[in-house]
């Protein structure tokens, strides 16, 4: 029997009072079993062929301090760095999509917006009737999160353990917060069932991940909630006031998902799973981030971290000023230094290109650069030159986040390269004010004979996909920027990728 203040709870739960009948006998309120319509989709077919076909594997992941998260402007995580290893071993470039619901992970992957759903995902049975799972990648128990009593450093050990839920059986009449779309809940369902009380299961309205309900459970905000015992782990060592030892499962399969129409991309992504985890580099990725605890908490935390963090690099503060000058916003520019010197101010190129945005000797005597290692000189040369290729391109692409690519493209290759792109565009029936599938194909196009020995063609011989790529690069970077930094990043409008100057 549930308690009268849980049952109270309960019933408040359950459609305002209104339909109580018809909620579920156990006390739950579960949106997962009312997922959106519009969020169900059949597979469509798209094969390892077609993703060979288009070079890119399209990976939709979490943005969490073990998945995907930025550091000093890198990409790391757990699932990121298998990804980014098996898409090099495949020979296919990787490109990530996020989102922190789980139901729209499904979707995207289910229409095609994504090959891999590449999640810390339970196997579970419901799940398999929606989605491939490939092989496993490592087992784990699933743990209550819960906050040790206050004072809990000056108390003896046996006085803490005996404030903690030890024993599953204690969970009866709780009230425990869980993920939208977990396999979570469903675990508590059962638990449920075998106790032969009811748990009071909220999943929380909105994109609430994981570590994020972890967090309310440290702060006070909510009392319980469940998580894969290395994910709470982790989370333990940025909260020390949390006890995450008390399981509520066998371990259970973490794996990846495909479409189920899809048997090649399962078993290609199985084969390399299978390959990789008898090697040492596996190990090495897993420990990174779960077993090396110290080390993934300094990184997670910090000033520079998407997870814990407000800054995308130490120079933030002078990529805005420098920007003011610019028709982009400063995270584009932050993106475009990242691209240049990964924010190593101290880098030099094996072309004798310097400092943040690695500036030429042309550029250093042109913009009177006293010290290209300078990091302020150098983003103030490197602005300058951007607003002269703004300048450059102003007359000749009419829209702005068009004449981005172009000016992006011109600050990695030289203006005269991508002019010379202009120009076969033309002459070949295209359009010059479009970059993609138009003067980026021309740009490539400059490093086959046919093309560099034109008579439009003034500069000669170009390798096109290096500032291809680099374009595509940095709109990729900045669009994870601007997501996973969108809480505390100032933008200098109202955050639109290009402003009217």
């Amino acid at each position: 029997m549930i308690k009268r203040k849980s049952f109270v709870i309960f019933i408040a739960l359950c459609s305002g009072l209104l339909l109580f009948s018809s909620c579920r006998k156990s006390a739950t309120t579960s949106n997962s079993q009312q997922t959106k319509p519009e969020l169900r989709a059949e597979p469509v077919k798209i094969g390892f062929d077609d993703i060979k076909e288009r070079g890119t594997l399209t990976a939709v992941v979490d943005n969490s301090s073990t998945g995907y998260f930025i550091y000093r402007g890198q990409p790391m995580g757990y699932e990121y760095d298998l990804l980014s290893r098996m898409a090099s071993d495949l020979g296919l470039s990787l490109k990530i999509k996020l989102t922190s619901d789980i139901e729209e992970a499904f979707f995207m992957l289910n229409t095609g917006s994504a090959d891999v759903m590449a999640y810390h995902l339970t196997v579970t049975k419901e799940r398999t009737e929606r989605v491939a799972f490939t092989e496993s990648h490592t087992e784990v128990r699933q743990v209550l999160v819960q906050r040790k009593p206050e004072g809990w450093r000056n108390m003896k050990l046996h006085d803490i353990e005996e404030s903690m839920i030890r024993n599953p059986l204690e969970l009866g009449g709780k009230e425990v917060h869980t993920r939208k779309g977990s396999s979570f809940s469903e675990r508590l369902k059962n638990l449920s069932n075998e106790i032969g009380e009811d748990i009071i299961i909220l999943e929380d309205v909105g994109v609430m991940d994981t570590e994020a309900l972890i967090k309310k459970v440290a702060e006070g905000e909510i009392e319980y909630t469940i998580a894969d015992e290395d994910i709470a782990m982790i989370n333990a060592t940025y909260y020390p006031d949390l006890d995450v030892e008390t399981a509520i499962s066998f371990p259970q399969k973490i794996a990846w998902a495909v479409r189920k129409n899809a048997p090649i991309l399962k078993d290609t992504i199985d084969h390399w799973l299978g390959e990789v985890k008898a090697t040492p580099d596996f190990n090495m990725i897993y420990d990174r981030y779960f077993k090396y605890r110290k080390s993934q908490n300094l990184r997670a935390q910090s000033d520079f971290s998407s997870v814990g963090g407000t800054m995308i690099s130490p120079y933030d503060d002078l990529f805005k000023l420098a920007a003011k000058n610019l028709s982009v916003d400063w995270v584009m520019l932050a993106s475009l230094a990242y691209q240049e010197s990964k924010f190593d101010p101290e880098v030099e190129s094996w072309a004798g290109a310097k400092g943040l945005l690695q500036l030429t000797d042309i550029s250093i005597e042109r913009f009177n650069v006293k010290d290209p290692f300078d990091p302020e000189e150098s983003i103030e040369a490197g602005t300058e030159f951007l607003e002269w290729l703004e300048g450059y391109w102003a007359d000749k692409v009419s829209d702005p986040k068009e004449r981005l690519k172009f000016v992006l493209g011109s600050y990695n290759v030289g203006q005269g390269h991508v002019m010379d792109a202009v120009k076969l565009t033309k002459k070949y029936g295209g359009n010059p004010e479009v970059w993609d599938g138009n003067v980026a194909d021309y740009l490539i196009a400059k490093s086959t004979e046919k093309y560099y020995t034109d008579p439009v063609v003034q500069f000669g011989y170009c390798r096109g996909d290096e500032p291809v790529n680099y374009v595509k690069k940095i709109f990729e970077r900045y669009d994870q920027y601007k997501t996973l930094f969108a809480k505390n990043l100032e933008a200098q409008s109202d955050s639109t990728l290009v402003t009217s100057r």
